[in-house]
C-alpha cells in the first residue's frame, strides 16, 4: 500500500495531481500520462462527473504504483465509500473533525484543509499529519513560513491554490512539504501527452537543482 511517507523517502516529486472534472472514460489515459512523467499522487475531486467511478479504475489499475484519492471530500459518508473503493488518499477543502477522524480510523492518508491556526489545530487534534493550505496563493509564502513556527514539527504543510510549475519550488523552499496543482496539469478535455508535458516540466523543476535567486 502506498503512502505519502512511503513516496515522500524514495525522493518522489512532492505533487499530487488535481483531476478536477476528468470523466472516467479519459481518466486512464491521462493518469497514466502522469504516471510517466513522474507523478504518483493522484486525487479525483469529488464534484467531477462520476467522481468514484473513475477513482475506482485509477485504483484498480495505477494502485501498486501511486497514492490514488479523492478531493474536495465534505461527508464522512463519501469518506467511507472512498474507503471502499482501495484508493487511500483523502484530500478535503476544510477541516471537520468527523471526517478526518473517519478517514484515519480507515486508514486513509488525511490531508483536510485549512486558512487559519485555528483550523490547523482542529484537524490535527482530529488525527490529521498533514494538512493543505488553501487557497494559498491568497495567504502567499510568508503565510506558511509563519503558520510553520507554531504548528507541530512533525505536521507536513502542503500548498494548493494556484500552484504552479513556475511557482511550486518556491513554496517548498518557504516551508511546504508538498504541492497540488490543478489547472497547471489537466483540465477538462486535455488530451494526455499535453498533460504529459505538463508533468513532466513540473517534474524537472521540482527534481532539479534549484537556480540561485
Amino acid at each position: 500500500m502506498r503512502t505519502i511517507d512511503d513516496l515522500l523517502a524514495k525522493k518522489t516529486p512532492p505533487v499530487v495531481a488535481i483531476l478536477r472534472g476528468i470523466r472516467p472514460q479519459e481518466a486512464q489515459d491521462v493518469a497514466r500520462a502522469l504516471i510517466a512523467a513522474g507523478v504518483r499522487m493522484i486525487e479525483v475531486p469529488l464534484n467531477s462527473p462520476e467522481a468514484f467511478i473513475s477513482i475506482a479504475a485509477l485504483q484498480q489499475n495505477f494502485g501498486a504504483e501511486a497514492l490514488i484519492g479523492a478531493g474536495t471530500v465534505l461527508d464522512v459518508s463519501s469518506v467511507e465509500r472512498l474507503a471502499e473503493t482501495g484508493a487511500r488518499l483523502l484530500v478535503t477543502p476544510n477541516s471537520v473533525p468527523p471526517v478526518i477522524a473517519r478517514g484515519v480510523a480507515l486508514g486513509l492518508e488525511a490531508m483536510p484543509g485549512f486558512l487559519t491556526p485555528s483550523e490547523a489545530f482542529a484537524a490535527i487534534s482530529a488525527g490529521a499529519k498533514r494538512l493543505k493550505l488553501f487557497p494559498a496563493f491568497v495567504m502567499g509564502q510568508a503565510y506558511i513560513k509563519a503558520v510553520r513556527e507554531v504548528l507541530p514539527r512533525e505536521t507536513g504543510l502542503w500548498a494548493v491554490g494556484g500552484i504552479s510549475a513556475e511557482n511550486a519550488q518556491d513554496w517548498i523552499a518557504a516551508g511546504a512539504e508538498g504541492v497540488a496543482i490543478g489547472t497547471g496539469l489537466y483540465r477538462p478535455g486535455d488530451d494526455p501527452d499535453m498533460v504529459y508535458r505538463r508533468a513532466a516540466d513540473v517534474v524537472a523543476r521540482l527534481t532539479g537543482p534549484r537556480a540561485p535567486a
